[in-house]
């Protein structure tokens, strides 16, 4: 039984069509989650749905006395309200619900002035008073965002559990596969619906892709038997002529399926000496919080490195520290000559928005370099999918994701050697973050990124540390799954001695402060050999060897094909120039996979012959 019926809705903005003749319906205990790259009106949509705003064509049909909450991405409070006045003023829930929620999200003081709180916290006070209140539907904006990792793992459970209906927009897939039964996709206009998790949605929209490109083949194919028939000099006089001539006219001005671009920009190469990032015996307090406590740490060269922990643990100061933002109270950071830190900070930056978005980058390069040569800065903007009318268009005219975008775009554009994301995936959609994924991937340099977002973490680190908030850091290998089982394990292993914490600082060149992936002291001499006792597969070098023979086989094919081609140029020396370049550089990289493949297969022999 739909609740809600969304009927043939328009929405224009500034020029822009964000919705046309756009339909959806929405059912009694649909756990919906909506997709699709920023600026196409994810928000909107809800916007619309609470009736904050109306569609300029259209209509969205509520079933009468249907109760709905909206919790927007940056609310709105009284001035001088305290937590406890907005929290417990959004719905109607009961007391003990929503002071338990408000635990579970870390606010412990409802006295507090809300003007006293950062963003996130604001957000979590709107949110736990939002899922006590007495409502049949949510439209939750972004609800995973500032929420640490046991917070994110609560919601899943909560909403899972609800009975009433939700619509959420979030850029994080796992919760997105835990949670949703349906999918919501908007692209160009249209909404397309999916009765499945992430995964299975990703699957659905590839078929219907193809679908679409089959339909388009076909009426490209009878388009073309039509025209010759029409070149051959008709006779417009029967029935049966004329109407063949309207299906003409039809297949003629038929529409093409539009294609979703994809963010796309190639890692540069970039020189590092011997020295990379080095922290010795760092310590770092406020007040009586710690942050850390003799910390020390050597950045390898090429190392991914995931700081997690709860809220408030201290991982954005120390990003910040290396950044040289803020300074230890005692120790010292060291950084190479060679280094360049690029820097991608939580807080929104500020941005002229008068200024135009081409001359935002052109003010940090007019040309780039990538893997593919030097681009300027419009090609750079192009496949960040800004459109040549975006780029000239005033930045405040830019949605907030499409302004992170173009933050993100200028991080990446300095060409940096060492990048630090602090929570990259806020306000990022999901086909931007999956192709930074690759970018980092393919990227050489090193990357530390704090981060809540585990699909990321999983796809980005080899190392995990997480900071306990009393000044310890843990460290574990792989991503972010191999993290969870080994924390799991720890716990199931551990038993209690002098109730000293596992992570408690110690004195070791070049690893105080920090423990093993098995919770054990890692000693000066030993921090680069803190591996697992046990061979294993970390999750992301798992996937890596599942896919590793397809990937070799596509280049080897690559090749086969540029030979082909230059054969077939052999007496163009500019065109043949350009092709031998590409032949190369496909060559070294088919070379670094075949490196790659014998020591993932070196590795699955050893872990097989281990398990005998």
């Amino acid at each position: 039984m739909n609740i809600i019926n969304i009927e043939h809705i328009g929405k224009i903005y500034g020029g822009k069509i964000v919705f046309e003749d756009a339909s959806f319906g929405v059912q009694q205990g649909d756990k919906i989650g909506i997709v699709g790259i920023n600026g196409t009106g994810k928000s909107t949509l809800l916007k619309m749905i609470a009736g904050g705003e109306v569609p300029d064509e259209g209509q969205i049909v509520r079933q009468n006395g249907l109760k709905i909450a909206w919790m927007p991405q940056n609310p709105d409070f009284p001035p001088g309200a305290d937590v406890r006045s907005c929290a417990f003023g959004i719905g109607g829930g009961e007391e003990w619900q929503i002071e338990s929620n408000l635990l579970e999200l870390g606010i412990t003081r409802l006295d507090q002035k809300i003007e006293e709180l950062s963003g996130g916290q604001k957000r979590r006070v709107v949110l736990a008073g939002t899922l006590a209140g007495d409502f049949d539907v949510l439209l939750l904006d972004e609800p995973t965002n500032h929420l640490d990792g046991e917070m994110i793992r609560w919601l899943e459970e909560y909403l899972r559990s609800y009975r009433g209906t939700v619509l959420m927009v979030t850029h994080d897939r796992y919760f997105l596969d835990r949670v949703t039964t349906r999918i919501m996709e908007i692209s160009h206009g249209k909404i397309y619906g999916y009765d499945a998790d992430y995964s299975g949605f990703l699957e659905l929209k590839a078929a219907r892709e193809e679908m679409e490109q089959a339909s388009e083949r076909k009426r490209r194919s009878v388009l073309r038997m039509e025209l010759e028939w029409a070149k051959r000099g008709c006779r417009a006089r029967t029935t049966k002529q004329k109407a063949r001539l309207e299906r003409l006219e039809a297949l003629k001005s038929g529409k093409a399926p539009v294609q979703d671009q994809t963010v796309e920009l190639g890692s540069a190469e970039t020189r590092m000496g011997k020295k990379t990032v080095e922290l010795h015996h760092v310590s770092k307090s406020y007040g009586d919080k710690k942050i850390l406590e003799d910390f020390s740490y050597i950045v390898l060269r090429n190392q991914r490195l995931g700081i997690i922990g709860p809220n408030g643990c201290g991982k954005s100061t120390l990003l910040k520290m290396i950044a040289g933002l803020v300074q230890p109270d005692s120790g010292n950071i060291e950084i190479g000559e060679t280094v360049k830190i690029g820097y991608f900070a939580q807080e929104e930056q500020h941005m002229d928005d008068s200024q135009r978005v081409i001359d935002y980058v052109k003010d940090i390069a007019e040309y780039i370099t990538t893997t593919d040569g030097k681009i300027s800065a419009s090609a750079l903007l192009e496949r960040f999918l800004f459109t040549p009318d975006m780029q000239y268009a005033p930045i405040g005219k830019l949605s907030g994701g499409e302004k992170r975008r173009l933050y993100l775009l200028g991080v990446l554009a300095e060409n940096a050697n060492v990048l630090l994301f602090d929570e990259a995936g806020n306000n990022l959609d999901i086909p931007t973050l999956t192709i930074l994924e690759d970018y980092l991937n393919s990227f050489s340099g090193i990357v530390i990124a704090v981060s809540h977002d585990r699909y990321f973490l999983d796809n980005v680190a080899d190392r995990i540390f997480e900071l306990d908030g009393r000044g310890h850091a843990v460290q574990y290998e792989g991503g972010y799954t191999d993290y969870l089982r080994a924390r799991e394990q720890r716990k199931t292993e551990r038993t209690e001695t002098d109730g000293k914490h596992p992570g408690s600082s110690g004195k070791g060149e070049g690893a105080a402060g920090i423990s093993g992936g098995d919770g054990q002291k890692v000693s000066g001499k030993d921090w680069k050999k803190n591996q697992p006792a046990k061979l294993k597969f970390t999750y992301k070098e798992q996937r890596e060897f599942e896919t590793i023979d397809e990937e070799i086989a596509s280049l080897e094919e690559k090749l086969k094909d540029f030979e082909r081609q230059l054969e077939a140029n052999s007496t163009n020396s500019v065109k043949l120039r350009e092709l031998m370049d590409e032949q190369t550089r496909i060559q070294e990289a088919l070379d670094r996979k075949m490196e790659r493949w014998m020591y993932l297969n070196d590795l699955a022999e050893r872990i097989e012959a281990q398990s005998r």
